[in-house]
């Protein structure tokens, strides 16, 4: 390894570019600022600045075979009995085959159509679709069968993966989009694709390139189970500790039943604006999505509002709660919401209504926010969605509609174990985006050789 080429760890969520080492091309002449010179070690060429031991291949001759899954019309050998995969392009994701959803059809039929069946270590692209995606078969469906696809055969002198990446980057997915044609269904001819031209490094250099980003892809997948994982256990947690099946170390007796207007009152959003008064102004104002999209309400996601001194308007207080008044579908009425922090000129949009507490309630705003997010208070709510294509929510029934609720210690504690368990999510959430984000700089650098694995 030479001073300029660095190794990548996988799990290493910062920034790993280097300014210095990873310029392929670094201006070098102030007279001439549109002079450059090529970094020691690298060459240029018609794909970009490489390394100069890697050559300028077009797909044809990486590859010694491409052919074109040939099945015309699937549909005629569907069978809902058969065992044999029929891959579509619905079926390809980029570097994944969702073949467990994919039609079947019979050994039978797979053993007459053999120009599309596929082995492992095959590459399948789509054709018509979304252009260029390509995905390489798993050992778990070796021969299976494929229709409307450009096929690319496994061959000892490429890497499969390492071509799959390959063609799904940005440099591969270009090219397809500079000779697709077609309107409703985009699509691409096979004559063009294989004149494609790739940076291609050395067998190893391609196996290494290939298992690094694969590490990447396993890290970042382990992260969606086990943000899936996460997920169901804080819904499960909410359907037991919410109705009081599971209850907490500490608690006993029976709920009472609560009514909202026992409690509080509602109050409505901003009123007589127009278009000219958002986006301007010193005020702010909670957006009808900040509502729909979180429990909390994300502080950082407020918009401006223009509010003169001498308007009469509702002004939002921590603490209080927020509901979407309609919804085009009733399971979306009423989504609540809970603002936690202090927020100076803060209001409400107009499609929304806030609901607040009265001095001395035994009530936590947080477990409420959850109860009614909860599959219990949904179905409480939906059933007092009127409507027909625009379903609407009452104040006057929401403020009737009664409920079980513990006491005010027994509601925090609650609150506070779904709320540590949405951190965790969203913690988890960050950590997924900020590892794709990596998985997009390692791509880049590694498929063009700005960083050296050998």
């Amino acid at each position: 390894m030479t001073q300029n080429q660095r190794t990548v760890g996988i799990t290493d969520s910062t920034d790993y570019t280097d300014d210095t080492d990873l310029k392929s091309i670094q201006s070098v002449k102030s007279n001439n600022p549109c002079k450059s010179v090529i970094q020691t070690g690298y060459k240029q060429t018609e794909v970009g600045v490489i390394p100069e031991d890697w050559e300028v291949k077009p797909l044809k001759r990486i590859s010694p075979s491409q052919s074109v899954g040939l099945v015309i019309n699937p549909s005629t050998y569907y069978d809902e009995a058969g065992t044999v995969p029929m891959l579509v392009g619905s079926d390809i994701k980029p570097n994944v085959i969702n073949w467990k959803s994919a039609r079947r059809i019979s050994a039978a039929s797979n053993h007459l159509i053999v120009s599309s069946r596929l082995a492992a270590g095959d590459l399948v692209t789509v054709r018509v679709g979304e252009p260029g995606i390509t995905a390489v078969v798993p050992p778990e469906i070796d021969g299976c069968n494929c229709a409307s696809m450009m096929i690319v055969r496994q061959h000892h002198s490429f890497n499969s993966h390492w071509l799959c990446y390959l063609m799904n980057s940005e440099l591969g997915l270009s090219q397809v989009a500079h000779v697709q044609y077609g309107t409703a269904q985009k699509q691409f001819n096979i004559s063009h694709a294989i004149d494609f031209s790739y940076p291609v490094p050395p067998r190893k250099e391609q196996s290494a390139i290939a298992e690094a980003l694969s590490n990447t892809d396993a890290l970042i997948e382990s992260l969606k189970q086990l943000i899936t994982k996460k997920r169901y256990l804080k819904q499960g947690a909410m359907q037991e500790l919410l109705t009081g099946k599971r209850r907490l170390p500490g608690f006993s007796g029976e709920w009472e039943v609560t009514r909202l207007g026992e409690i509080g009152s509602t109050f409505g959003g901003l009123t007589g604006k127009t278009k000219s008064d958002f986006g301007e102004g010193s005020a702010l104002y909670i957006t009808f999505m900040n509502i729909m999209a979180n429990v909390i309400i994300d502080c950082g996601r407020f918009e401006k509002v223009r509010i003169s001194p001498t308007e009469t308007q509702n002004r939002v207080m921590k603490g209080d709660l927020f509901f979407n008044g309609s919804s085009e579908t009733p399971e979306e009425v009423g989504l609540c919401a809970y603002l936690s922090e202090d927020v100076n000129d803060l209001f409400l949009n107009s499609f929304c209504f806030g609901f607040r507490f009265r001095n001395g309630a035994e009530a936590d705003g947080l477990y409420l926010a959850y109860y009614f997010r909860s599959s219990e208070g949904r179905e409480l709510l939906k059933s007092l969605a009127q409507g027909a294509t625009r379903y609407n929510l009452s104040k006057t029934a929401l403020l009737k509609v009664a409920f079980p609720l513990p006491c005010t210690l027994e509601q925090t504690a609650i609150a506070t174990i779904l709320s540590d368990m949405d951190t965790e999510i969203t913690n988890l959430e960050t950590k997924l985006a900020k590892t794709r984000q990596l998985k997009q700089g390692m791509m880049h650098n590694l498929l063009t050789g700005r960083i050296r694995l050998i």
